[in-house]
């Protein structure tokens, strides 16, 4: 068969584990912790993008599109742009994504409860966090890699 006419089997379709599995080399560039283990990523949807260079002629790989819902710890982090755009750079790593979208979500509001447990080592934290205001809440100022500090609230 010529090259030109031969078919090949359908790309398989990118997983959202995939995605995720790849946020992890992104960071948030004032905590030593990736945005997955600090529970900023609320979704990932992939959809077949239709209209990608070559869509629908045969022998051309799919390609997909990536919608990222990501919440920073605080509204108005001055990282917003910095992590949006480690999140494009990693996503411009696969082949098969066209195009990555990451909208902003505000609720429900990040908690430090949204830190996974391997996030809570990473940070050295107590894997029992309690919300800013509870009255037996007590604090621990940690200095982070970009020598900034952070009061993180422990029970």
């Amino acid at each position: 068969m010529h090259p030109a006419t031969a078919k090949t089997a359908p790309a398989v379709p990118l997983a959202e584990d995939e995605i995720r599995a790849a946020l992890h080399d992104c960071y948030d560039p004032e905590l030593a912790c990736n945005i997955v283990d600090l529970g900023l990523v609320y979704g990932i949807a992939v959809t077949l993008d239709h209209d990608a260079p070559g869509a629908g002629i045969p022998g051309v790989p799919a390609r997909y599109r990536v919608a990222i819902q990501l919440t920073l710890t605080t509204p108005g982090c001055t990282a917003q742009m910095q992590i949006v755009a480690q999140i494009e750079n990693r996503m411009a790593a696969f082949e098969s994504v066209s195009k990555t979208e990451v909208t902003m979500v505000w609720q429900p509001t990040w908690t430090p409860e949204r830190i996974s447990s391997e996030g809570r080592k990473r940070l050295g934290i107590d894997a029992s966090v309690r919300r800013i205001g509870d009255e037996e809440s007590s604090g621990r100022r940690a200095t982070v890699p970009s020598g900034k500090s952070a009061l993180v609230q422990l029970r």
